[in-house]
């Protein structure tokens, strides 16, 4: 068995782990980072970046037809096999040589296989190798889709994200389990490239974002072709020897399809990681203080240990769990030079956005963005709460962005600080819209202030201006609504 010592060493090389490992690595650490699977991880070949372009050929053509002009040049329909092959380019045809290159040009070096921690610091490879951290070990390795406990489900062998964005085939009918993001996104992705789509959907359509927004995306997803069946449940599941997936709901009703789509949330990837050495459970998320420390089944931190991104279950999103990563691996090179930490509310080494200001884009048709809290999660919190809509449509740069445009936003008012904790746009190409509203709530901006932030015309943007005159005004909606 070999062995190294480095400053730091971080399990899971997914963008946690490689942000963590580089931040440090320019801090002055030696850095060693372990992989099981591919370097870049979820994000890069099964979640964001291939997800994304399914959805996107289809969006742009929608987007296409709904401009006169544009419209008469559209002469064919969506190409299913080349929107396949932009995905597999996206997903670098699952091969890593490309991020695993960068690591190296970056000083960080890679061991690949199963890590799992032995003793404080020490993490083991394969049973191969042994490594050794002088000041801290990461744990990034991130969640996997969870299956949940319905009868025959796992033997019938469903589909997860995983599945559904790699996939090289089209099912003629596709079953989704679920309602929330990724249901949502692979219903629209795999109705728009020609699949017959049902969504059994407990809780409904997102049902974590603003009403509004959740109940234009089902309408959407309706008149695509779409079945959504809301408080539908799954009883049983198995697989014919045909091949077909049976679904027995529990009101006894049996429905069969080619596929079958979990997407009901998300476990840890905690299993195999050794913590059972050092007094946790496996398959557990780790839970964390304010400095990313893991804490111990006493709730004690354990000073060399530290979690960040899904697996610590703050914010399963990555540009989030990016943020975290950035913030820590800075830590991490501060404290190890023995230099001062900046934890105060938005100081360098803070994670005060997971709190207050995490931002989120739905790819849906229309999409959805959001950042900060809700109308109700704002109301739960006991902040005074004003709400203010603004019909999306009516903006001018609505009207010039396509035909038949509709939309809304919705701004969520502290009134005692008068400042926005909340926004939501819902409409075509609103996620490119949203990050105004993530500086506005981070910056805590009053909005007398923000009145003098002027949109520029004929956008989409202008719907500031429209909010800000709407509070002025005293219009007011109902928190919750």
């Amino acid at each position: 068995m070999s062995t190294h010592t480095y400053d730091l060493i971080v399990i899971g090389a997914g963008p946690v782990g490689e942000n963590v490992a580089d931040r440090a690595r320019q801090g002055g650490l030696s850095v060693a980072i372990v992989e099981r699977e591919l370097v870049g991880g979820e994000c890069s070949y099964w979640a964001c970046m291939p997800t994304k372009a399914l959805l996107r050929s289809a969006a742009a053509l929608r987007t296409a037809r709904q401009v006169p002009g544009a419209r008469e040049a559209v002469t064919g329909a969506l190409d299913p096999a080349a929107v396949l092959q932009r995905r597999n380019a996206f997903a670098s045809d699952w091969k890593d040589d490309g991020q695993a290159s960068w690591l190296e040009q970056a000083g960080i070096e890679l061991f690949r296989g199963q890590g799992r921690i032995v003793s404080p610091r020490v993490v083991e490879v394969d049973s191969t190798i042994t490594l050794t951290a002088r000041h801290a070990v990461v744990i990034a390795t991130g969640s996997s889709a969870l299956v949940p406990e319905i009868s025959g489900l796992r033997e019938a062998r469903p589909w997860t994200s995983r599945e559904a964005t790699a996939t090289q085939r089209l099912p003629k009918n596709l079953a989704i389990i679920g309602g929330g993001v990724v249901a949502s996104e692979m219903a629209t992705a795999f109705a728009e490239l020609g699949s017959s789509v049902t969504v059994l959907a407990r809780d409904g359509i997102l049902p974590a974002v603003e009403p509004f927004a959740g109940q234009l995306v089902t309408e959407s997803l309706r008149a695509a072709g779409v079945t959504v069946r809301v408080g539908a449940q799954v009883a049983n599941v198995h697989r014919s020897g045909e091949g077909l997936l049976h679904l027995t709901l529990v009101d006894g009703e049996t429905i069969a399809f080619d596929e079958l789509l979990v997407a009901t949330g998300r476990e840890p990837n905690t299993h195999d990681l050794g913590l059972d050495r050092i007094g946790l459970t496996p398959g557990d998320w780790l839970a964390v203080d304010d400095t990313l420390r893991v804490l111990d089944a006493d709730g004690t931190p354990v000073d060399w240990l530290y979690a960040a991104g899904d697996v610590n279950h703050r914010v399963l999103l990555t540009h989030q769990g990016k943020y975290q990563a950035r913030a820590l691996g800075d830590a991490l090179a501060a404290r190890a030079a023995e230099e001062p930490l900046d934890y105060r509310p938005w100081g360098r080494h803070a994670l005060t956005a997971d709190e207050r200001a995490v931002p989120q884009v739905i790819f849906t048709s229309p999409e959805v963005a959001a950042v900060g809290l809700t109308a109700a999660a704002a109301a739960a919190a006991g902040l005074a709460v004003r709400v203010v809509d603004y019909d999306l449509a009516a903006v001018a740069g609505a009207a010039l962005h396509s035909e038949g445009y509709r939309g809304q936003a919705r701004m969520v008012v502290d009134e005692d600080r008068q400042v926005i904790v909340g926004f939501t746009l819902v409409g075509p190409d609103v996620g490119e819209l949203i990050h105004a509203a993530t500086i506005a709530i981070v910056g805590e901006v009053p909005l007398d202030r923000l009145w003098h932030a002027v949109p520029a015309f004929p956008t989409v943007s202008e719907v500031w201006l429209r909010l800000l005159e709407a509070a002025r005004a005293g219009d007011q909606s109902p928190a919750g609504n």
